[in-house]
């Protein structure tokens, strides 16, 4: 019986594609063939056909990205993208399996901030350009980077103040919100500092607009409402976990 896979291919890419469902071990065996005669195999499946992906995942297929696209109704008919090359580890030996699994497993994003306080007990927070609110020093944490020098890397970066990260006080998690996936936030202590360490601040301009020590009344009237309440909490310090600061 032929192979319900059709292939098609151009510069060394072999593109897989088929109708209805396909088994993996039919699918391990076209992938198998392509590879002896290009270097990478590609199949393109729907973002909502989870049995086509369960099966392009386990023939050995490496999850790559999804394509956004549009339907002939002009609504979302996005398409995930699996591919796998060449040169790949298989997948019977330990790398090869692990790379496969990390190419799928969910990925969280990282965001460090620091908790730096006057001898008032105030707290530093930076204006922003790129919105309205006010908020706590830091940003996101770079892939493969420490949380703690990112945070140390971020406060240098945005206002030129070198200073060292200490002990991790709140991890915060923010759900979903305005287009951004939801995240998990690492408030380091900043330590204790006096209205001199303002005079050290060089702000990088195309993001920090100013910067300076607030009460926290003041933090609740600056900031984003989750950003006041994730402040209080690391001030505080009675919880070492919330989330959106609650």
């Amino acid at each position: 019986m032929p192979s319900p896979i059709s292939l098609t291919s151009g510069d060394g890419v072999a593109r897989l594609a088929w109708e209805g469902e396909v088994s993996t071990d039919e699918l391990r065996r076209e992938v198998a063939a392509a590879l002896a005669a290009h270097s990478r195999v590609e199949v393109h499946v729907d973002a909502d056909d989870a049995a086509a992906q369960r099966a392009a995942t386990w023939a050995g297929l490496h999850r790559e990205g999804v394509r956004r696209e549009l339907g002939a109704d002009g609504g979302p008919a996005h398409r995930v993208v699996y591919a796998r090359l060449v040169t790949d580890a298989p997948v019977q030996e330990p790398g090869g399996f692990r790379s496969l699994l990390n190419s799928f497993l969910p990925r969280k994003r990282a965001i460090s901030q620091m908790l730096v306080r006057d001898p008032e007990g105030r707290v530093l927070l930076c204006q922003l350009t790129y919105k309205r609110d006010w908020d706590l020093p830091g940003g996101v944490v770079e892939v493969g980077e420490s949380p703690r020098l990112a945070v140390q890397r971020e406060v240098e970066e945005e206002l030129g103040l070198a200073i060292e990260p200490g002990a991790l006080v709140l991890t915060d998690w923010l759900p979903a919100w305005g287009g951004w996936d939801d995240a998990v936030c690492l408030v380091f202590d900043g330590g204790t500092h006096g209205p001199e360490v303002l005079a050290g601040v060089v702000m990088q301009e195309r993001e920090i607009r100013d910067v300076r020590f607030c009460t926290l009344q003041e933090v609740e009237e600056l900031a984003a409402d989750f950003t006041s309440r994730r402040v209080r909490a690391a001030v505080e310090g009675d919880q070492p976990y919330t989330e959106s600061g609650r």
